[in-house]
């Protein structure tokens, strides 16, 4: 089901680094990349910050910038809930805020949250529904909202293009991207997430990305997508393949990250999200953003 348009530009941040710094100094990040011509910057939810807090704090302290998250969990919040303050947001601040849904991860929902992870498919189509229906009686948008589902095999997908409004896919290589794009038609959004890391020595820049890659590695989603992308076990073990890793992560100088985003823009993607990977995961990489922003914009 469409709701109302959102553009979320060409190229936009993936991160989840914001959390390793105050809120205060999150907003300061926000403006740079505003200034730096980013269109939108993504933010996720797992353990760590609310969402919808951060967004509101990020979007205050720009003008332009838009905030989308990679994702909200939906068992995190009702279905009401979620689509209220999905509704809240567009009033306080028209056009720029996209909600990024999915059903998160076995081992969060269900051991994290103590939810019933049994039917994340039937869960997500039902809770869709119930979004629509959703009872709002405050100064807002009387037309939901436009939402994105983290999308990876063919039936969330079909999903994502029928009750959403298009796919977020997470962790994937360009392939996927014009797999999703057959699958969700020509009009849904196709916004897939991409690694990057900025390092001309191969040795070090490998390592950086299986950093990086490790903790998705040990989700069965992420393992099975890969699986239906041609991906053996012997790619998954011991930190991925080099031939996973490349697929994952676009390594190198800036010049490799654009011809990576052009590479999902040829098959399809609307608009491409750059996470960054460092070294140290808590590094919130600015000078890596700005390279980056001279390069894609």
């Amino acid at each position: 089901m469409a709701h109302k348009p959102f553009d979320p530009g060409r190229v936009g941040i993936w991160t989840g680094v914001l959390d390793s710094v105050p809120s205060a100094d999150a907003q300061k990040v926000a403006a740079d990349l505003e200034a730096a011509g980013f269109s939108t910057l993504w933010i996720p939810e797992t353990v760590g910050r609310d969402p919808f807090v951060t967004a509101t704090l990020l979007l205050s302290a720009t003008s332009r910038l838009k905030l989308a998250t990679g994702i909200a969990n939906i068992y995190a919040r009702d279905a009401v809930t979620m689509a209220n303050t999905q509704r809240s947001l567009e009033e306080a601040f028209p056009g720029r805020f996209l909600l990024g849904l999915g059903v998160s991860h076995h081992h969060l929902v269900d051991r994290v949250r103590h939810h019933d992870y049994s039917k994340p498919y039937s869960y997500m189509a039902q809770y869709l529904d119930d979004m629509d229906n959703a009872v709002f009686r405050a100064v807002g948008p009387k037309e939901r909202p436009a939402t994105v589902l983290a999308a990876l095999g063919p039936k969330m997908l079909q999903l994502s293009a029928e009750k959403a409004d298009g796919a977020h896919p997470y962790f994937v290589p360009v392939e996927h991207t014009a797999t999703a794009r057959e699958i969700i038609g020509p009009d849904a959004i196709l916004a897939p997430e991409q690694m990057v890391v900025l390092d001309t020595d191969r040795t070090r820049a490998l390592a950086t990305g299986r950093a990086g890659m490790a903790v998705y590695l040990r989700a069965p989603n992420y393992v099975n997508n890969l699986r239906r992308a041609g991906f053996t076990d012997e790619d998954v073990a011991d930190g991925g393949s080099e031939r996973l890793v490349d697929a994952i992560v676009a390594t190198g100088d800036a010049g490799a990250a654009a011809a990576r985003v052009q590479a999902h823009f040829d098959a399809g993607a609307d608009h491409v999200c750059v996470q960054v990977l460092e070294p140290d995961a808590r590094t919130v990489p600015l000078a890596a953003w700005r390279e980056l922003a001279a390069a894609l914009l």
